[in-house]
């Protein structure tokens, strides 16, 4: 493709280009030598979408999305999710262009819902990104305005201890390896072995099934005894500069999450996290309103107006959304931004393969009121190598720089992700059965 066929297929007069025009000479060069010269944008269409099952038990679901021009676009169902999500949307997007993001997520979000249930838009729309990114040459944080910051700030699942020493030692490593920020569980597991620490129906403590509300679940004085030794003992190891989140209370009831709230406000941890389910705003407002340290929830939440009410009632401090079940990258910064709106600063939940990584990497350097991202396998050395094209260890000291490089940034290793299949022959089989899906959809006469 010519100089002047590009800037036309780039769908850009070339008059403004000219010795007198807008940009130098030197400006076209570049963007000539980022954008793809395979590709022409305007004419992109969707020809396939297909998926690959890595892992039996939690799964991880990755999708491709194949166009008329070569060009593939990477996706993520949100993990644990059913890759039926995203594989009955393929009939409503084959034939349309993937770079017109807005108009294919408008067509598609209906059929998303909270949790994992978002997981096969949120997969779709990533993809489409990425595909976008690759088709006009620029990364995804460029497209959704511009950065904020060149790295983005990590914190990192670490394997819980019901011994405080062991925890702590833990905690500590993570800090001597980089991370500056830290979040650990204190909830009822550090409770069930201890006579006189909970009062509850049989056998309530047994299941996870049961919202909080329900479960008649309570945390007596020695019980809220135990989480304060546990985390004067971490705090003593790992001193009072870095910050702290706590997660994983269990299902106790509002009355009860509050006593916990207050038995530990005196640690200033960073934030408590999902204490009761994020649905019941009126409970968050009370949690809120009586403890002095940040409310934090939101990352089972589909869609912006999912996390409207806890805004307008100043229900939490922070608001977590997990880009694979939020609505993916745009919705994701709209979320940030309405957060801001309020005075409420976001952290991302993330628990995906690297696809979802980049995709809330690249929302993370576009969103000026986040904190800092999720990584659930730091210590997996098998992560690093599901993807090219980033610098490895993609984690350095306790941050992930922001690629510069045309969408998500990433590509798949096929040998590598085979590795984590149960099957090889399935990656990214063919799905013809999902191409001639169809309903009418539309939800107004």
């Amino acid at each position: 493709m010519n100089r002047r066929n590009l800037l036309k297929a780039l769908g850009v007069s070339t008059a403004a280009f000219g010795l007198n025009g807008w940009l130098a000479t030197s400006d076209v060069e570049a963007a000539m030598g980022r954008a793809n010269r395979n590709s022409e944008p305007s004419a992109l269409k969707i020809t396939d979408l297909r998926v690959v099952q890595m892992g039996t038990n939690w799964r991880r679901m990755l999708i491709r999305i194949d166009t008329n021009q070569g060009l593939s676009g990477y996706g993520e169902v949100r993990d644990g999710g059913s890759p039926t999500y995203a594989l009955f949307l393929k009939s409503r997007i084959l034939g349309m262009n993937p770079c017109n993001i807005d108009q294919i997520f408008r067509k598609i979000k209906p059929f998303g819902g909270h949790a994992r249930q978002g997981g096969g838009v949120c997969a779709i729309e990533m993809a489409c990104w990425d595909l976008a990114g690759k088709a006009w040459g620029v990364p995804c944080w460029q497209m959704l305005g511009g950065k904020f910051r060149d790295e983005i700030r990590i914190y990192c699942d670490t394997t819980s201890s019901i011994d405080p020493q062991v925890m702590g030692k833990r905690l500590k490593a993570r800090v001597d390896s980089g991370f500056t920020f830290l979040k650990m569980d204190v909830g009822i597991g550090l409770l069930k072995n201890i006579p006189g620490a909970i009062t509850a129906p049989s056998g309530m403590t047994d299941t996870s099934q049961i919202k909080h509300p329900f479960t008649g679940i309570r945390i007596t004085e020695k019980g809220l005894k135990v989480f304060q030794d546990y985390c004067a003992t971490i705090r003593d190891i790992i001193g009072w500069e870095i910050p702290i989140a706590l997660d994983h209370f269990g299902h106790f009831g509002i009355e009860d999450c509050i006593k916990i709230a207050q038995a530990l406000d005196q640690f200033n941890f960073a934030w408590y996290e999902d204490m009761v389910p994020w649905e019941y705003t009126d409970q968050y407002v009370r949690l809120k309103q009586s403890c002095k340290t940040p409310i934090l929830t939101g990352e089972d939440i589909y869609l912006k107006e999912g996390f409207k009410d806890l805004f307008e009632k100043k229900a939490i401090a922070i608001c977590h959304p997990d880009l694979a079940t939020s609505g993916g990258l745009l919705e994701t910064k709209k979320i940030g931004d309405l957060a801001m709106e309020h005075g409420i600063s976001m952290a991302l939940h993330m628990a995906g393969t690297p696809v979802t990584l980049f995709a809330s990497v690249h929302c993370a350097a576009a969103t000026e009121n986040f904190i800092v991202l999720e990584h659930h396998n730091v210590d997996d050395d098998w992560y690093d190598t599901l993807v090219d094209g980033v610098e490895k260890p993609i984690v350095q000291k306790g941050y992930v720089k922001v690629p510069n490089t045309p969408g998500l940034g990433v590509e798949l290793n096929e040998e590598a992700i085979k590795k984590q299949m149960k099957d090889k022959k399935d990656y990214f089989k063919p799905t013809p059965e999902w191409d001639a899906e169809r309903s009418w959809d539309r939800h107004w006469s």
